[in-house]
């Protein structure tokens, strides 16, 4: 099993994290996305993932794209342990937070998203990051809510062991530090942040730890 991966790239965090916490055996792939004018436009990535995104993971023989969709594809393959509760209701919510993060926040701070603000739009780095900002602690914010609302909210997102939608929050909340988001007033999503990186499965995947990490 090979992932193509970059190491800040928070998409393919997200699957890191379900690999490490399904206890499986996968290579990485390194996808540099700044290198060269970025990797993922070269055409031997692209023969992997004509979109010419991370992540893209290889299983015998077939090839998986976005996040979402691999990691539910890996509960469905590898059900143990499960990342996704039994009941429809309780399924439903974990995947309204992973999609809040990664479908209405992640999107918007993505680099081609920066890089268009900066190559078309003439957006200097403090209105970029300002940018970034504004759209993070708007959807965390969201967020925020989603988890003080719900019964359900425990340890983790849902309950007391990781679901899909950790393996999201966790990637975002790292994201969110970079460019200086004020998470003050979200203490559940940080607490929750917080005790996922006491177990093994989330620090292994977090960036700083990946081969690739710091390659100029």
């Amino acid at each position: 099993m090979q992932l193509y991966t970059f190491f800040r790239s928070s998409a393919a965090f997200r699957v890191r994290i379900a690999l490490n916490l399904k206890g499986l055996d996968w290579q990485a792939v390194p996808v540099h996305l700044r290198r060269g004018g970025g990797e993922q436009h070269q055409a031997a990535f692209l023969a992997v993932n004509p979109a010419g995104k991370v992540p893209a993971l290889v299983d015998e023989d077939e090839v998986l794209t976005q996040s979402l969709a691999i990691i539910e594809y890996l509960d469905e393959t590898r059900p143990e342990p499960p990342l996704l509760p039994a009941a429809p209701l309780e399924r439903a919510r974990v995947r309204a937070i992973a999609q809040t993060i990664a479908c209405d926040i992640h999107p918007l701070g993505n680099l081609g998203v920066l890089r268009y603000l900066k190559r078309e739009l003439g957006a200097g780095d403090d209105a970029r990051d300002a940018w970034s900002r504004h759209w993070v602690e708007q959807g965390l914010a969201a967020v925020e809510q989603m988890l003080v609302r719900s019964p359900h909210t425990g340890l983790f997102c849902h309950g007391d062991t990781p679901t899909l939608a950790d393996c999201c929050l966790v990637p975002q909340v790292f994201n969110a530090r970079r460019v200086d988001c004020d998470l003050d007033a979200m203490p559940t999503l940080r607490r929750i942040a917080e005790h996922c990186l006491t177990l093994a499965a989330f620090c292994q995947a977090a960036p700083q730890c990946q081969g690739d990490a710091d390659v100029a």
